[in-house]
């Protein structure tokens, strides 16, 4: 497939480039984290709301259809991701950031309007390509804000020998990152709050009026660099990308649950992931300008940085899911009542995320705060692996906030110290390569977790699946649940296993933040 040129920006005076001073960047930062409020929330918030949704669209058949109906945003976002990374390179990010933030809203009306499960699972994908953009293109906004915006102190001038920002400037991709932690914790709890007090559709419909209020600010009050420099967006790229995530999550979604691991459906989903991977990587070898260049991880930096975050993401979801699984099947708590465990993690995260932003901006090196919510993080995991039938839930809560103090420090720092790293050109890939592989990692740890959970409980338990549990009674249910909270700790260890694995790969960052 040709790659397509894209005709250079009209140029523009510095006047109209400038930012609108500090109070029009603060009105920026704002919109920009309620974008990504929005963004996170609907990845997630349609999960404690799918029996409402089944029992008015599809009361028969739409429970075998819930599992697309959670995977459809997260395939369209994920698969998208790559290519708004170049877009934002080539043709500035506040036209992107418009694009998507209009696509996410028109999916949010159709997700509302929808009559039957078919409808919503489309209208879920189409908001989901919106959606994937929202988060990688906002923080990507985020960091231009701080960029252009006034700057502190002699730090804020430091160039390294490339012209590429050492210190200084505000820290606002961190904050971003952080409010998108919170967000993720957050969202279960919101949905089920939506769906049993105002119905089901207003988990989409929430996000016109704001996202409507959002969109008219930005384009008013963001003032963002203007792209005046030739680029070619490699479609062939982007769609080879599209097809190795789309394959992979769907292999992680299906495996094991819906079909066989040695199903010829798995097998081939495997095998065409493969393929795809390999003429990927051929592409992004051969490409004029790649949709991912490699060159990227020719630097110590960026390399460590995207397999860490790859990490976390398989950290969190054994942490979110599993401790969500837990308080429902083992302590019988309901999902509303079971999301208000995470508040801790979210108070965590957000507070230790803010502090650590504002040392950074001091001085302080972000490799501190990498290792430091590596350590916090395991730690938090060694604790929930000690879980039982009758564990104490402020035991649990606590648990909880240590993770959120880890996470907290990782997710924000990990964002900055990529875009720090990046080439000023590359800015929109490196951020969103950064994304993509937390969320392939997030879908790995999903399918790796799942396989773990079923296989221990299928060797400790009375017979039968976890999902037979709320059935049994007496001995058979007491012993079901010891096993169930047997094997949730060997996932819970084994997350242990990968935060000490990033951890490791932590210690090997550079102590500055000048490029390796």
């Amino acid at each position: 497939m040709p790659e397509t040129k894209i005709a250079p920006a009209p140029e523009r005076t510095a006047a109209a480039e400038g930012p609108a001073g500090t109070r029009g960047t603060t009105i920026a930062v704002v919109l920009c984290i309620v974008t990504i409020l929005l963004a996170v929330l609907d990845s997630n918030i349609v999960s404690s709301a799918t029996v409402p949704i089944v029992r008015d669209l599809d009361p028969v058949h739409g429970v075998d259809r819930i599992p697309w109906l959670i995977a459809a945003y997260q395939l369209a976002a994920t698969a998208a991701l790559p290519l708004y990374g170049k877009l934002c390179d080539s043709l500035g990010a506040k036209k992107i950031f418009i694009g998507a933030l209009a696509t996410f809203l028109a999916g949010s009306a159709l997700c509302g309007m929808a009559q039957s499960m078919g409808e919503l699972i489309a209208a879920r994908a189409f908001q989901g390509i919106g959606g994937g953009g929202l988060m990688s293109v906002t923080m990507v906004v985020l960091r231009q804000l701080g960029a252009a915006g006034p700057k502190d102190g002699e730090d804020a001038k430091a160039k390294d020998g490339k012209g590429a920002k050492t210190k200084g400037g505000d820290k606002k991709g961190n904050i971003g990152g952080i409010i998108a932690g919170a967000g993720m914790a957050l969202g279960p709890w919101l949905g089920g709050a939506l769906s049993d007090h105002a119905g089901w559709r207003w988990i989409f419909y929430v996000n016109l009026p704001v996202g409507i209020a959002v969109l008219i600010a930005a384009a008013v009050v963001v003032k963002l660099p203007a792209h005046t420099t030739r680029h070619r967006i490699d479609f062939l790229g982007a769609g080879l990308a599209a097809a190795f995530s789309t394959a992979l999550l769907l292999v992680t979604e299906w495996g094991g649950e819906d079909y066989a691991w040695t199903s010829p459906t798995i097998v081939g989903l495997a095998a065409a992931a493969a393929a795809a991977l390999g003429l990927f990587l051929w592409r992004q070898a051969t490409a004029a300008e790649p949709i991912l260049p490699l060159s990227l991880f020719g630097i110590r930096t960026m390399r460590y940085g995207f397999a860490i975050q790859g990490l976390v993401g398989v950290a969190m979801m054994g942490s979110i899911v599993y401790v969500m699984i837990y308080l429902q099947v083992v302590r019988g708590i309901a999902a509303t009542s079971a999301g208000l465990f995470l508040v801790p993690m979210a108070i965590g995260m957000t507070v230790v995320g803010l502090v650590s932003g504002r040392l950074v901006a001091a001085g302080w090196s972000q490799k501190t705060f990498v290792v430091s919510g590596t350590v916090s993080a395991s730690a938090a995991l060694a604790l929930l692996t000690t879980l039982d039938t009758d564990t104490g839930l402020w035991t649990l809560r606590g648990a909880m906030l240590l993770m959120g103090v880890g996470f907290g420090q990782l997710i924000g720092q990990l964002i900055e110290l990529v875009q720090d790293t990046a080439p000023a050109s590359q800015l929109g890939v490196a951020t969103t390569g950064v994304r993509f592989f937390q969320t392939l990692g997030t879908a790995l740890g999903a399918s790796l977790f799942g396989a773990v959970l079923s296989r221990v409980y299928a060797a400790k338990g009375p017979g039968g699946s976890t999902s037979d549990i709320s059935r049994l009674t007496g001995t058979a249910r007491a012993h079901a649940l010891d096993a169930f909270v047997s094997s949730a700790d060997v996932v819970f260890a084994c997350a242990t296993g990968t935060m000490v694995l990033a951890l490791i790969l932590a210690t090997r960052l550079p102590g500055t933040r000048t490029k390796a």
